[in-house]
């Protein structure tokens, strides 16, 4: 058996290509391009929106609230004694009667320039509530109107934000749905030395845990990603627009920001990719100890195993709170930087509103816009979390899809009709480099003819078989299959014409009627009822509460050994195989569920083709020929009264079983 237990979660990882991983990523979203092309579409709108509002503000402030400064007021209107200075002057409409009539009733705190009739606005303090309400009164219907637009673009994108959040879902669950069929389909065609050398908790976590974060990538980071992008752009736009000197004072601040991001991103990245490798460990380990438990109590080591499991799960949290001090270092540097741009902004910016050189609308506007401005830089680092941990991800699941640890199938391979001859040529065979399990095995066996295969414990008698099922292939040599090698023939149907009796036989957390016919449909309840009653199965499905439709627990372990080996030995018979294979499918058993096992393998094995793996010698005594393995090669064949005739190997083996 092979002993390279390297798992490859654990190798170093070159540097990681964040493009490059996505690029793989695209041949999964190109089927739904559509919905993504009509996601971003929506994200356009709703950063127009967005960038909207305090645009709307800055009209109300600038045009209803505090109107624009006019360049001076004359100097026969101002005190006695000043010069001509500049103030802000508020028009009065003079075709309306009643402002007509307060202009009548207050005619020392207005100015006549022309036809034009104006109020400067530190005069308006004097005027009483009503007369102000009046004079003011389509500034009032001015503001209504901006409020009720800026609640109608927020309502907008509300309805706008729901769609958008519904169809990137739909398109993410989509495409996890194929990325995790693709991952399955892949691992199922993977040859038997990928899974000796990778544990199930590791290939659960690759599965289920790395696939959701990828969820996570498609449903929330490219969406927000987009949306983040498209409004730091729309902003940078709209603050050149309204002034470029106050824009590229708060852009000053960018450099900064852009030297942090990059630093975060190579912390981050090393700390998620720590937090999968602890994760899938974790996994692991546990998967281990609920398929171990009866081994651990029995031997009384849970408090070993729990002190493995507190290692393992320190160095999780260890790796957790490296990720967290990243971030807990980043965001408040982010939140810094930010303060400082709105400190510059209220400083040169309200000095420009002094000055007059700005409006106050546009300097609540530019940080009203530069607070939106870094929310979308904490949106990117947040959703850089999931991201990284996205990529992470997906350096595993990429790491098992690029494995191509499976047997080669020919594509112009043969079908199998009908096995009428199995054997072995010149085999030589190892799992690892200079470590030989099988050398220089050959044999031929007939249609309808019983073969064993006995040897000390090592010999290579499993290995012999897994290179008959074709899970590995040889080194050297050929396995033969009616007189051609195995490997010009289809793997689907050289297996579909060999079952396999094993010592502990797998069953699957499914109806006894399922774990019986184990993908074949066709069979019908008469054909299902001999197969009972050929294996002895019969009278054990009876005392089951649901009969064949009664679902097994998890590798079948309601049942006693005995059971689980009649119900495969039926299994075998749904196939109704070619070849038979038996490995001392009676070694676990009492007496007399043997003879019942005995019973059913004897109808089994009538008229067919049969290899058995005898540990037992008095399981070998009646098969036509016996091949003696040890150390990887035969040295003894023959009957078994001819081998005990020649008194060497098989005559010592049986001497001291006896």
């Amino acid at each position: 058996m092979r002993m390279d237990y390297g798992y490859f979660e654990e190798k170093k990882l070159g540097k990681p290509y964040d493009v490059r991983l996505l690029s793989r990523l695209y041949p999964l979203i190109r089927p739904y391009r559509l919905l993504f092309f009509g996601t971003i579409c929506l994200i356009v709108l709703i950063t127009l929106l967005d960038l909207a509002l305090p645009f709307i503000t800055k009209i109300a402030i600038d045009r209803y609230i505090v109107p624009e400064q006019s360049d001076s007021m004359p100097a026969q209107n101002s005190p006695a004694g000043s010069a001509e200075r500049a103030v802000r002057l508020y028009p009065v409409d003079m075709e309306d009667p009643e402002s007509q009539a307060i202009v009548e009733r207050h005619p020392d705190l207005f100015i006549t320039q022309g036809e034009t009739v104006y109020i400067p606005f530190d005069r308006l303090s004097r005027l009483s509530k009503e007369d102000l309400k009046q004079l003011r009164r389509q500034d009032r219907s001015g503001l209504k109107m901006a409020a009720a637009m800026l609640l109608a673009l927020v309502a907008c994108s509300l309805v706008l934000n729901f769609f958008q959040a519904m169809i990137m879902e739909y398109a993410g669950q989509l495409i996890m749905h194929d990325l995790r069929m693709r991952l399955f389909r892949h691992i199922q065609r993977l040859s038997i030395s990928f899974f000796t050398r990778n544990p199930v908790g590791r290939l659960v976590t690759r599965v289920t845990n790395d696939v959701q974060n990828m969820h996570e990538l498609f449903t929330s980071v490219i969406a927000f990603v987009f949306k983040d992008l498209f409004l730091l752009v729309g902003i940078a736009v709209v603050l050149l627009g309204i002034d470029v000197k106050l824009a590229l004072i708060s852009f000053s601040v960018l450099s900064l920001i852009v030297v942090a991001s990059f630093k975060f991103a190579n912390l981050a990245r090393e700390a998620f990719r720590e937090l999968r490798i602890r994760i899938a460990e974790i996994n692991t380990h546990f998967s281990e100890t609920i398929g171990g438990m009866s081994v651990i109590q029995l031997f009384g080591q849970e408090k070993a195993n729990s002190r493995r499991f507190y290692n393992f799960n320190h160095a999780n949290y260890l790796a957790g709170m490296r990720q967290i001090h990243v971030f807990a270092v980043f965001m408040p540097i982010i939140e810094l930087l930010g303060a400082v741009t709105v400190a510059l902004l209220i400083f040169y910016g309200g000095g420009g509103v002094l000055t007059g050189s700005i409006t106050l609308g546009a300097l609540v506007a530019f940080i009203s816009y530069m607070r939106m401005f870094f929310r979308p830089i904490r949106d990117i680092a947040e959703k850089y979390n999931v991201m990284q941990n996205a990529m992470a991800s997906a350096e595993r699941i990429f790491l098992i899809l690029d494995s191509d640890e499976r047997i080669l199938e020919s594509p112009d391979g043969r079908p199998v009709e009908k096995i009428q001859s199995v054997g072995m040529a010149s085999v030589d065979f190892a799992y690892l480099e200079d470590e030989p399990v099988l050398q220089d095995v050959s044999f031929d066996l007939q249609a309808g003819q019983s073969l064993a295969i006995v040897g000390p414990t090592g010999s290579g008698k499993t290995t012999l078989i897994n290179l008959l099922m074709r899970f590995y292939d040889p080194d050297d040599g050929s396995v033969r299959i009616n007189g051609q090698d195995i490997r010009s023939v289809k793997i689907a149907g050289l297996r579909s014409r060999i079952a396999i009796v094993t010592q502990d036989p797998f069953l699957f957390s499914a109806s006894v009627r399922e774990n019986i016919a184990l993908g074949r449909s066709d069979l019908t309840d008469a054909q299902m009822s001999a197969i009972l009653e050929a294996s002895n199965c019969a009278d054990m499905i009876e005392r089951l509460p649901e009969k064949l439709d009664t679902t097994l627990s998890e590798g079948g372990s309601s049942l006693s050994s005995g059971e689980r080996q009649l119900l495969s030995i039926a299994r075998a018979f749904a196939r109704d195989p070619d070849l038979i294979i038996l490995d001392e499918a009676t070694s676990y058993i009492d007496s007399e569920t043997e003879q019942r096992i005995q019973e059913a393998l004897f109808n089994l094995m009538k008229g067919r083709t049969a290899i058995i793996i005898a540990h037992r010698l008095s399981t070998a005594t009646s098969a036509d020929r016996i091949l003696v393995l040890n150390r990887g090669r035969i040295i003894e064949s023959g009957s078994h009264p001819e081998l005990m005739a020649d008194q060497g190997f098989y005559y010592r083996l049986h001497q001291i079983q006896n």
